[in-house]
C-alpha cells in the first residue's frame, strides 16, 4: 500500500538535558540510551568554534570528541534544526552568522557523502512522493508520524540510534506505543523464542544499523576527496514545471563572497511557446556537493504558479562537478517548483531536449526540433541518429543551438524510448515513439490541497493527465510501458465516497480547464451541513480529447485528492534551511 508522507515532520534530533533526564528501560524493554556505553570511534570536532558553541553541554574527549556529536552524521537541514532545538530547549546563545558557520562546519566533518543524501534528496527537495519502505514493520516504527527519509538522512552509531529512539518515547507520547506493537513482517533472530515476537522497536534497532550507521565506505571515501566546490562557469539547464511543460537555457555561476558561495544568473526558454524567463540569485554549497539556494525573476508574481516567483533551490552536484539536479521550488507548501537538470557547458556539443516529444510509428514528414549547444552549424541528415525505425529525411534549419529535421517513423518501429545522437553528443531516452495511446494516469496519482484565503495561505495542485503505451507485451501497468507525454483532456470532479451526503464537490474548491485545483476558503461554512470547514476527498478526472479504448470510448483516468486545512503550526521551521 502506497503512503504519502507526512510534508512536514520532525524528526527528534537529540538533547543531552532530555535524554539524560530519563530512566527505566527503552521501549523495547531494553536497557535505557542513557545508561549505557559507547563502542564505535567517534568523529572528531576540531572546529574552534563548534567546539566552543557546542562544547560547554557536549563534553569533549582525548580524542576532540564531542559526546553525542561526534557519533552522528546528517544533512544541512539536519544541523539547522538540531541548532533551532538547541536554541529553544537548552538555551544555547549563537547569532545567525555563528549558526550559518557552525551548520558549514558540521556539514563537512559530519555530513553526508553524495552517495547517502543522493535517495533522500526528496527531503530537502520538499517533494510529496509514495515513499518506498523496506516493510510494514518499518512503516509503523518510523514512516507512521513523518517521511522515512528523516531517519534516512541521518547515520549513527548503534548507541545514538538507541537513544534516539529514547527520545522519541521521552517526547512523543504516541511513540512508546507504536515501538510496543509486533513487528508486522519482520523474521525472528536466530535463537529466540517464537512466541517472544521482536516488537517494531527491536527491529528498527537492527534495521537502522545496517543501512545508517555511522561509519560507511560511501563516507570514508568522501572525506579525503571532500574539496571546495569550483563550479563557477557557464552550465546548461534542462528543466519542466507540471503543467507548464519544459524548458531549455543556461545558467551561469560566479563567485561569491566566499569559496563555497556563489552568485547565479539564469535564462530560460519555454519549448511550448518560446517565452524567455531569467532569474536571479545566490547559493551556497555544503559539504561540497549540496547546493542550496534561492532566485528570483524580475517582475513581482501575478500569480500564485507564476514562474517568476521567488524560489529556494536545492540541488545534488555530481563529484565530478560536471552535473547536478534538483529542484527550485516555491507556494506556502512547495507545491510549485521546476524539477532541473545541469550540465556544465563546455565547448564539446551538448544535446538537451527533443520537441515536440512523442512521435507515432507510421507517421511522416514530422518536424522534430533538437535543442541544443555548439551543435554543427552544417548538418546534414546523415550526422543525426534518432534511433530504430526512425529517420531524417532532411534537414530543415541548423544552429549552434538548435536543428530542425523531418523526420520518418516507420509502421513497425517498436514503441520505446530512442536515444539521439550528432557527433559525439548522445541524449538518452530523448524522446518516444509511440504506437497507441492505451491508457492514462492522472499525475500525481495521490495529491494534498489545503484551504485558505481568509488568514492563511492556501495550497494548491497542478494536474496532469500522461498517456501511456502498452509496450511490447500489451498489458498496462507493466515495466515495458512507454510513457508518451501530456494528452490533451477536459478535466472534471467526482465526489468519493467517503461520507455520504457531504458534497465535497460543492465545497473544497475549483478545477480549472487546464487542471490547476485552488482550494476553498477555510473556517467553518455556514452554509454547510454542521457548519463544517470546506475539507473533503474528490477524484480528479481526465477525459481525454482525442485518445478512445478499444470500445471508442474516449480514455480517461483519475486521481485521488484530499482538501485538508491549513496546517496551523509547522515542526520544521522553513526558516532554517534559508
Amino acid at each position: 500500500m502506497k503512503q504519502l508522507p507526512v510534508k512536514f515532520g520532525l524528526l527528534a534530533l537529540f538533547s543531552a538535558s532530555v535524554v539524560l533526564a530519563q530512566g527505566g528501560s527503552g521501549a523495547d524493554g531494553g536497557p535505557d540510551g542513557a545508561t549505557m556505553k559507547e563502542t564505535e570511534e567517534g568523529i572528531p570536532v576540531t572546529d574552534p568554534l563548534v567546539q566552543e558553541k557546542c562544547g560547554s553541554c557536549h563534553a569533549p574527549d582525548a580524542k576532540s570528541n564531542l559526546s553525542r556529536i561526534s557519533w552522528v552524521r546528517t544533512t544541512p537541514e539536519g544541523w539547522a534544526q538540531a541548532i533551532k532545538r538547541m536554541v529553544r530547549l537548552n538555551g544555547l546563545g549563537i547569532t545567525p552568522e555563528e549558526s550559518r558557520a557552525v551548520i558549514k562546519s558540521l556539514s563537512a566533518s559530519h555530513g553526508l557523502a553524495p552517495e547517502e543524501a543522493r535517495p533522500v534528496m526528496y527531503l530537502p527537495e520538499k517533494r510529496i512522493i509514495d515513499e518506498v519502505l523496506p516493510n510494514e514493520t518499518m512503516r509503523g516504527a518510523c514512516a507512521s508520524c513523518h517521511a522515512f527519509a528523516q531517519p534516512l538522512s541521518w547515520r549513527r552509531s548503534k548507541l545514538e540510534w538507541k537513544t534516539l529512539q529514547d527520545l522519541h518515547v521521552a517526547l512523543y507520547s504516541q511513540a512508546d506505543a507504536q515501538y510496543r506493537r509486533p513487528a508486522e513482517d519482520s523474521e525472528q533472530p536466530a535463537g529466540r523464542d517464537p512466541k517472544d515476537k521482536m516488537t517494531r522497536g527491536e527491529y528498527a534497532l537492527t534495521y537502522l544499523p545496517k543501512v545508517a550507521g555511522l561509519h560507511t565506505p560511501e563516507w570514508a571515501a568522501w572525506s579525503s576527496r571532500l574539496r571546495a566546490p569550483r563550479l563557477a562557469g557557464d552550465w546548461l539547464v534542462v528543466a519542466s514545471v507540471p503543467g507548464q511543460g519544459r524548458f531549455v537555457g543556461t545558467m551561469t555561476v560566479a563567485p561569491g563572497a566566499a569559496a563555497d558561495e556563489f552568485k547565479t544568473s539564469a535564462s530560460l526558454t519555454s519549448l511550448s511557446n518560446g517565452a524567455t524567463i531569467s532569474r536571479s540569485g545566490t547559493g551556497l554549497v555544503y559539504s561540497g556537493y549540496s547546493w542550496r539556494g534561492s532566485s528570483k525573476g524580475g517582475a513581482a508574481p501575478g500569480k500564485p504558479d507564476d514562474l517568476g516567483s521567488p524560489a529556494r533551490e536545492t540541488m545534488w552536484f555530481a563529484p565530478d562537478q560536471q552535473r547536478a539536479e534538483g529542484r527550485w521550488f516555491w507556494g506556502e507548501y512547495q507545491e510549485f517548483g521546476y524539477d532541473v537538470k545541469l550540465v556544465r557547458a563546455t565547448a564539446a556539443p551538448a544535446i538537451l531536449a527533443v520537441t515536440p516529444g512523442a512521435v507515432k510509428a507510421g507517421t511522416k514528414g514530422v518536424d522534430v526540433t533538437i535543442w541544443g549547444h555548439n551543435l554543427p552549424a552544417s548538418l546534414t541528415a546523415a550526422d543525426v541518429d534518432l534511433g530504430a525505425g526512425v529517420t531524417v529525411a532532411r534537414v530543415v534549419s541548423a544552429t549552434p543551438g538548435k536543428a530542425v529535421l523531418s523526420v520518418d517513423v516507420a509502421a513497425s518501429a517498436s514503441a520505446g524510448q530512442r536515444d539521439v545522437g550528432i557527433g559525439g553528443a548522445v541524449l538518452e531516452k530523448a524522446f518516444p515513439v509511440y504506437r497507441k495511446v492505451d491508457y492514462l494516469k492522472v499525475t500525481p496519482e495521490t495529491s494534498l490541497a489545503r484551504l485558505g484565503g481568509t488568514k492563511f495561505a492556501k495550497g494548491y495542485q497542478q494536474f496532469e493527465a500522461i498517456g501511456y503505451d502498452n509496450g511490447l507485451d500489451g498489458k498496462p501497468n507493466t515495466s515495458d510501458d512507454v510513457a508518451i507525454g501530456p494528452v490533451d483532456a477536459t478535466w472534471s470532479m467526482q465526489e468519493f465516497m467517503s461520507v455520504y451526503y457531504d458534497d465535497d464537490m460543492k465545497y473544497v474548491g475549483a478545477l480549472s480547464p487546464t487542471a490547476f485545483f485552488t482550494p476553498g476558503l477555510e473556517g467553518p461554512n455556514p452554509e454547510r451541513r454542521f457548519s463544517r470547514n470546506n475539507y473533503g476527498e474528490v477524484w480528479v478526472v481526465a477525459t481525454a480529447k482525442g485518445e478512445k479504448d478499444k470500445f471508442g470510448k474516449p480514455l480517461s483516468a483519475r486521481s485521488y485528492l484530499v482538501v485538508t486545512v491549513p496546517m496551523y503550526q509547522r515542526f520544521d521551521q522553513p526558516e532554517v534551511s534559508r
